[in-house]
């Protein structure tokens, strides 16, 4: 398992933007894209370019907070 597999990621299409939008709040604020499924192989590529570089520059990494549905009970 990847490093980046441990953080919340998904793809949503924004009526605003008119374009489909990643996320990883934990990691990045996110990115922007046409094809949902490219889009969120990108984003996957991205988190862990990111986290390697945290790695690389001795940084700890972002915490993982983002959880869907945490807060149902």
């Amino acid at each position: 398992m990847k490093q980046g597999d441990q953080y919340h990621k998904w793809v949503e299409w924004s009526d605003e933007d008119n374009t489909y939008i990643g996320y990883c709040p934990d990691v990045i604020s996110g990115i922007h894209g046409h094809d949902p499924v490219q889009l969120y192989g990108e984003l996957c590529d991205i988190v862990e370019e990111v986290l390697d570089h945290l790695r690389t520059d001795g940084r700890p990494l972002p915490p993982k907070r983002t959880r869907p549905m945490q807060d149902v009970v």
